[in-house]
């Protein structure tokens, strides 16, 4: 009989290669542009913090954590979550950066902000942070920008301009 579960596991080195081909079929090559691809750029992801999803030694779905600063204060930034098309339905998504933020989260992290869609990430606990708190270095919607407290108090620490470690 054949697995077909979906296995949850940390990236490694090895999952770079797979990685980026799935990036590529889900957000093509415009995705360098985008401004958080750019804030990344150069910085390895923390590998104990970001998770893979595999059906057997398919890759399907992945998800970083990478770190940043917010003026001089430390955060994460989540993402790209990947996931491919035919499992979106399956909450591998989810799954992923549940993962993650519970990861971050025992590993003493307190805050973690994303660029993304506010109605997908609200039930994993993200909410818009407040207008002209925190910035990043090129063009994103303001409304998009997300964030979600590890630790109670951690958004008030942050303030300024997303950058890298």
């Amino acid at each position: 009989m054949i697995d077909l579960a979906v296995k949850f596991a940390p990236l490694t080195a090895a999952d770079d290669a797979h990685l980026e081909k799935l990036d590529e079929r889900a957000f093509g090559p415009g995705r360098y542009a985008r401004t958080a691809y750019r804030l990344r750029e150069g910085v390895e992801p923390d590998r104990s913090l970001s998770f893979v999803a595999r059906i057997g030694t398919l890759l399907v779905g992945a998800n970083r954590m990478t770190p940043i600063l917010v003026g001089s204060t430390p955060a994460l930034l989540l993402g790209p979550l990947t996931v491919e098309p035919a499992f979106r339905q399956q909450r591998v998504g989810e799954t992923l950066v549940k993962y993650s933020l519970d990861a971050a989260r025992d590993a003493g992290h307190g805050l973690v902000l994303l660029v993304g869609d506010e109605e997908y990430y609200a039930r994993l606990g993200f909410a818009p942070v407040p207008q002209g708190k925190i910035t990043m270095p090129g063009p994103v919607d303001p409304e998009r920008l997300l964030y979600c407290e590890l630790r109670p108090g951690a958004l008030a620490e942050a303030n300024g301009r997303m950058r890298r470690i």
